[in-house]
């Protein structure tokens, strides 16, 4: 392959990468510090935030799902050389999104009384008052949530990640500030989270759109542009391939999300301590895995490009070189954190049984997280970005669950096979059989789509 009509330069490559890294540190760093101040005022307004949070994130998901579509599409047409086209979809994506979230806003608050009572069921009166609180502040929070996504994947499409990245960085600011004046400075309750959620990301949103609408050149290219955005009309044959992948891609989010949800709950029958544990360990596994994430919204930049430009042996190359620094940052990352694993999970301040279990979880999380994560959760953004959006969807919705939800529960009603007895050790530790249902999932998934990969199907995909 001559280096000449390389898409994409090593330096070019970089320069998208380590932006996509930083972004996943502030965005992780942003959610253990909101988990960390509405701790401290109390058990009821925790666990009203963290109850509100589920739904919130089944929203987001769907909006990222959209989002993801939009920048395929958008990345594809910028592949092509077609920059008018690239500017409608840009243009229909906004529009688009922007409605799906007034309709869920408008929905939340016309039901919000019914929504959280069939979700939550019984739950105490303090709990539930605070959960209603911060669920009607942050449903005015959607459509700019909404609007950021959208915005940040476009700029993502173009290769211009440092723009999502200083975004982040500016919620981080707002918001973690915001939190310790109402919280600390005022002494508010959940509220003291959820109004600086608002003001961040109706901030970041609005940046965005003007930088959207100001469309500046970046690397002596073309940016995409919004201009004319109040005066366009829904085009149809480009929200439709706009959806034909964020669809698929939103229904298996959200699917997994819901998985994720019944899997809490068979946590949770293993008793406290395996409650604290596992969610201590899912605050240090985000982090496990953090290079994989930043990769896989790299592959769907520089594979939609190439798709668009007709070269599907590019996108091979690409995929390769991508995989590979992937894998690389994984293992550098990982290695030192299970050296150093024990005292990161001291930080959590549990009790030294709770500690050990989630121990147990982190450094049996962190050794396949290096072993097949990327398989499982990057290489799917390669098929994703030709345009093969349904079978990832079909791949992950069925491994989800009949091998993670079904192993889970087939583990929880054999009482985990009698190990923990034939182990001699203490009911709680049983919880471990959830990661091990986890990771079942990813040996699945992972085989299924590197056959697929390999196959070569998905190059001849069209998506433009």
């Amino acid at each position: 392959m001559n280096k000449k009509d390389l898409l994409f330069s090593r330096k070019d490559l970089w320069r998208l990468i380590w932006p996509l890294l930083v972004e996943q540190v502030l965005n992780n760093t942003l959610g253990i510090a909101d988990i960390l101040m509405v701790a401290s005022k109390g058990e009821a307004a925790a666990a009203g935030v963290s109850l509100v949070d589920q739904i919130n994130i089944l929203l987001i998901q769907i909006f990222a799902a959209l989002s993801t579509g939009g920048a395929v599409v958008c990345s594809q047409y910028i592949g092509s050389k077609n920059q008018k086209m690239a500017d409608n979809t840009a243009r229909q994506l906004i529009i688009t999104v922007f409605f799906i979230a007034v309709f869920f806003m408008t929905a939340g608050l016309l039901f919000s009384s019914s929504i959280l009572s069939a979700v939550f069921g019984k739950v105490d009166a303090d709990v539930m008052s605070a959960s209603r609180t911060y669920f009607l502040i942050t449903l005015f929070a959607l459509p700019p949530i909404a609007l950021y996504n959208a915005a940040s994947s476009l700029f993502r499409a173009q290769g211009n990640s440092r723009i999502s990245m200083f975004i982040a960085f500016l919620i981080n600011v707002i918001n973690i500030g915001g939190n310790a004046i109402m919280i600390y400075g005022l002494n508010a309750g959940v509220e003291g989270v959820a109004i600086p959620t608002f003001i961040s990301r109706f901030t970041a949103a609005t940046v965005l759109m003007f930088l959207l609408y100001r469309a500046k050149s970046s690397g002596g290219k073309a940016s995409v542009s919004i201009k004319g955005l109040l005066k366009t009309l829904p085009d149809f044959t480009l929200i439709k391939r706009i959806l034909r992948i964020g669809v698929p891609n939103g229904i298996e989010s959200s699917a997994f999300q819901i998985g994720k949800l019944l899997v809490l709950g068979i946590t949770a029958s293993y008793g406290t301590a395996a409650i604290a544990a596992n969610a201590a360990s899912n605050t240090i596994a985000s982090f496990q895995v953090l290079p994989g994430t930043a990769m896989g919204f790299a592959l769907l930049t520089v594979v939609g490009q190439c798709m668009g430009a007709g070269k599907a042996d590019q996108a091979q190359y690409y995929t390769k070189r991508i995989m590979l620094l992937c894998y690389a940052f994984m293992w550098a990352l990982n290695i030192p954190m299970l050296i150093f694993l024990r005292p990161v999970v001291e930080l959590f301040n549990m009790s030294e049984h709770t500690t050990d279990i989630a121990y147990l979880f982190v450094a049996f999380h962190g050794i396949f997280a290096m072993l097949i994560w990327p398989l499982s959760f990057s290489l799917p953004n390669v098929l994703r970005a030709a345009g093969d959006a349904a079978y990832t969807m079909i791949v992950c919705m069925i491994s989800m669950w009949t091998i993670r939800v079904g192993a889970a529960y087939l583990f929880k009603y054999t009482n985990n096979f009698g190990l923990c007895q034939y182990f001699n050790v203490s009911r709680d530790f049983g919880a471990f059989s959830i990661w091990v249902a986890m990771i079942l999932d990813w040996i699945v998934r992972s085989a299924f789509f590197a056959i697929h990969y390999a196959r070569g199907k998905w190059k001849s995909r069209r998506v433009i």
